[in-house]
């Protein structure tokens, strides 16, 4: 598992029945399973740092002889409504950088049609579906964005660009990135904590996303542990 923050960290690990990490072993870095171990490791806000976390570990764990299998960035995050209500659980079946690309006149280009790089990774359909079945959470696209949406233009703008999102956040395309590098499979957990839109914070349900997150992590570890790459 990948997680953004300290909290977020704490609500898989409490949801999977592990410890964080303490104060002298928290080093950033990737959270996921290696042969049969699971860790979870708070990697940072925003894309850039979630990145580099999750590829200092990666090659920590490949160096030490137990690669990880697979890596969750999973974390809080705000939902496009009404598909996507506060307190419930998205899990992406694919992970867009939506603001990775160049502003022109004629309005926003992906890089990839800059000639050059990648704006998505699609996590393993099998185990989107297993994950879904076994949270009830909704699946659909998770977007990562480097400025959180804060006005109702932006979000009508984000759903136009990618009608299937349900979801932002800030960290799970840095973290399949990294994953991809090194032939890592990768999933994006998120609990809603907000609607996408206007910057409102008496509507923020932190709290609540938090426990759902850890909610479903305890029904998550099942999967997790019969998953295997080779199944999809």
């Amino acid at each position: 598992m990948a997680t953004a923050v300290p909290a977020e960290r704490d609500a898989v690990a409490a949801g999977l029945g592990v410890l964080p990490p303490g104060p002298d072993e928290a080093v950033l870095g990737a959270v996921g399973r290696a042969h049969g171990r699971t860790d979870v490791v708070a990697v940072g806000v925003g894309p850039a740092l979630a990145a580099a976390s999750t590829a200092s570990a990666l090659t920590a764990a490949a160096l030490r002889g137990t690669p990880y299998g697979l890596v969750v960035s999973a974390g809080i995050g705000g939902g496009f409504q009404p598909e996507a209500p506060v307190g419930s659980l998205v899990v992406a079946d694919e992970i867009v950088a939506a603001d990775l690309g160049a502003e022109t006149e004629d309005g926003f280009l992906p890089v990839t049609e800059l000639g050059f790089g990648t704006v998505r990774h699609e996590p393993p359909a099998d185990l989107v579906r297993r994950v879904a079945e076994s949270t009830g959470a909704r699946t659909g696209a998770v977007l990562t964005v480097s400025t959180v949406t804060g006005t109702a233009v932006r979000a009508a703008t984000l759903r136009e660009r990618h009608p299937t999102a349900l979801a932002e956040a800030m960290e799970g395309f840095g973290v399949a990135e990294a994953a991809a590098a090194q032939g890592v499979s990768v999933l994006e957990i998120r609990a809603i904590s907000n609607p996408v839109g206007p910057r409102d914070r008496a509507a923020w349900r932190i709290g609540d996303a938090l426990a759902a997150l850890t909610e479903g992590f305890g029904k998550l570890a099942p999967v997790l542990e019969s998953w295997n790459r080779h199944d999809s």
